[in-house]
């Protein structure tokens, strides 16, 4: 990796080792930035830099968007998820200006970030994998807690149509528990 590259990562993780959140012993945004970056080496390990750098600011400084601020229900939800996608956009592009990056990886970054064209931009469409694999590995367990069983094959059902073929065969690989299996199988059942 570059210097550059390896210096907006450090910068990421410091801003996300800011979140008063915890995911065990570590700030819950900061876990989430290494964990994408984790599936991001185990899905594509030839990534570019521009994708790099989205996949770890993918929920840079999200505490400070609480959900909490938005009405209830989808309206709000998808409002609250545009906001927050434009809010990383900007947070990852100060960033990427002080280590040294021009305003055509800035851009792409911002791109990514916010999703653009992702039936037709294989990267976007890699970040969306990474991001519902970290959610099925590592977040789906507590979700599932919290949630009626139909509720969660919906969720499950929706996050399914968002993959790949790719990302849906490594979900298919991940060991989840007998329950959390079950409801992705319900889920995935054609």
């Amino acid at each position: 990796m570059s210097s550059r590259l390896d210096g907006a990562l450090a910068r990421f993780d410091e801003v996300n080792a800011e979140d008063p959140r915890r995911d065990g012993d570590q700030p819950l945004e900061l876990a989430y930035g290494r964990r994408m970056t984790a599936w991001l080496e185990r899905l594509a390990p030839d990534a570019g830099e521009e994708l790099r750098l989205a996949v770890r600011a993918q929920h840079i400084g999200r505490w400070r968007l609480p959900r909490e601020r938005f009405p209830e229900g989808r309206a709000g939800y998808k409002r609250w998820r545009s906001e927050c996608a434009r809010m990383h956009g900007e947070v990852a592009a100060g960033i990427l200006r002080e280590v040294g990056y021009d305003d055509a990886v800035i851009g792409r970054v911002r791109d990514l970030l916010t999703k653009k064209r992702l039936a037709h931009d294989p990267e976007v469409q890699t970040l969306e994998d990474v991001a519902c694999l970290v959610f099925l590995e590592h977040t789906f367990a507590d979700f599932a807690r919290k949630h009626e069983r139909d509720k969660l094959v919906d969720i499950v059902r929706k996050t399914w149509g968002k993959m790949s073929e790719r990302g849906r065969a490594a979900a298919a690989g991940l060991p989840l528990p007998a329950e959390l299996a079950a409801i992705v199988a319900d889920a995935t059942r054609e």
